[in-house]
């Protein structure tokens, strides 16, 4: 099954803009196990962790 993708940015002001035009795609085989993010490690969040 193959599957088609358009990427586009929108503007603060509504506009589009076509980064790449549609294209198809193929699916992935393989799909990760975890939707987890990495943990954050910037100096805000590492101070939380440590208290």
């Amino acid at each position: 099954m193959t599957m088609t993708m358009k990427v586009y940015k929108v503007g603060r002001d509504g506009t589009l803009r076509v980064l790449r035009e549609e294209t198809e795609v193929a699916p992935q085989d393989t799909v990760e196990t975890t939707s987890c993010y990495p943990v954050c490690r910037c100096p805000l969040c590492l101070v939380e962790v440590a208290s």
